[in-house]
């Protein structure tokens, strides 16, 4: 059943609760990022994106979605969850040994909704393109959406896969940046600036979007929305999605502290505080 904007809005909150009491359980995990990326998975899962479930590994005649960026792992647990992939109470079990939602996602625990093995950065766009192929030579009009960091393209595969996807004209693949300027090592502008992505983008080939507003869930489904419109037009497509790490607990915003570091016991009541609900589903 489709869920209003009010409905979804309420669930991207749901989620934040999901991502710092996973991490804060084990005391290990990503949660600025996670943070940072909800509007998008909420958007994507909510209202963009054509799946079916029961989850098929082929995904036939359906959209595809991959993650790169695999260490904000605690969101893309959360949504596949509450969108009804596997049982909400199995994030409880995140990080913990013989769990199906380890630390990074992989395929051989067979958690629904996960189709690679992600977090060597770098590597998804690759995997994405390959799939994006795979549909075109198979006559399926799906499309194929991939979430990558902006820190991760400071790796060299990145940009071989741009290459290659603007030459062999690969126009179903709806690839975003999340561009937050944060790394694990401090800001992207000092480890290894990005410099115009954009025009850089537009260089190799692909039709670019740009979204000032990623914390703005209605911002990010029309973008997406758009991004679905420019498909068959013989390129792929780039979303640039500013975001801010950390989003909705003051905490963690503004800084990379938070990339990998769980909440302590009173961090974490701070942050439930924030993320306020009148009836929160917590497992």
């Amino acid at each position: 059943m489709s869920k209003s904007i009010e409905e979804l809005k309420s669930l991207t909150t749901q989620i934040r609760r999901d991502i710092i009491r996973m991490v804060h359980a084990v005391n290990s995990g990503h949660p600025g990022g996670s943070l940072g990326c909800t509007e998008y998975f909420t958007a994507l899962y909510g209202k963009v994106m054509n799946y079916s479930l029961p989850f098929t590994m082929e995904g036939k005649n359906e959209d595809l979605f991959f993650l790169s960026n695999g260490h904000i792992s605690p969101v893309f647990y959360s949504t596949l969850a509450r969108f009804g992939f596997f049982p909400v109470d199995e994030l409880r079990t995140f990080r913990k040994l013989d769990s199906r939602l380890q630390g990074h996602p992989t395929t051989h625990e067979g958690l629904p909704g996960v189709r690679i093995a992600s977090g060597s950065l770098g590597q998804g766009l690759s995997v994405a393109v390959g799939a994006a192929l795979g549909k075109k030579m198979d006559g399926d009009k799906g499309l194929v959406f991939s979430l990558h960091g902006d820190g991760e393209l400071q790796e060299g595969q990145i940009w071989e896969a741009l290459m290659f996807a603007a030459h062999h004209k690969v126009d179903n693949l709806i690839s975003t940046i999340d561009c937050n300027n944060r790394q694990i090592d401090g800001d992207v502008d000092d480890v290894m600036s990005l410099g115009d992505l954009h025009a850089k983008l537009e260089a190799f080939g692909w039709t670019v979007l740009n979204e000032k507003n990623g914390n703005d869930l209605e911002a990010v489904i029309a973008i997406l929305e758009k991004a679905k419109t420019e498909t068959g037009n013989g390129k792929p497509i780039a979303i640039i999605l500013n975001t801010e790490m950390g989003f909705g607990i003051d905490y963690m915003m503004g800084t990379h502290a938070w990339h990998g570091k769980a909440p302590n016991d009173e961090q974490l009541a701070l942050g439930i505080k924030q993320l306020y609900l009148e009836a929160p589903a917590d497992y």
